[in-house]
């Protein structure tokens, strides 16, 4: 019985020591479709990264966009694209999915 009093002791103490990170501006955001998910972590409009996968796990061509920015379109399951700069006016980060020459899915997108 006291290992386990320890054990939960500590980590309690593990989680009072990390920080509330749903008070910061910044985080990992994601949203599905029926296909893809698009996921950004961004600081306030200052993306570091987008990754866009497929749910199925199937190869398909995909690709991100976001304010000016549109990445090259990969043929892969999963993908990410590292950014790293801002665009003030930018609201949403996409993606989308072509498979077979045809646009499968599009326009999902995570507000940020």
């Amino acid at each position: 019985m006291k290992k386990i009093v320890v054990a939960l002791a500590a980590l309690a103490l593990g989680f009072a020591g990390a920080g509330p990170a749903a008070a910061a501006p910044n985080g990992v955001h994601s949203h599905c479709g029926k296909y893809i998910c698009v996921m950004t972590a961004h600081h306030n409009r200052f993306v570091q990264d987008i990754t866009v996968q497929t749910k199925d796990g199937l190869p398909g061509t995909l690709r991100s966009y976001w304010g000016k920015f549109h990445s090259p379109k990969v043929n892969a399951a999963s993908h990410r694209w590292e950014v790293g700069y801002e665009q003030a006016n930018a609201k949403l980060v996409c993606g989308g999915l072509d498979r077979d020459g045809r646009s499968i899915e599009d326009g999902i997108c995570v507000s940020i």
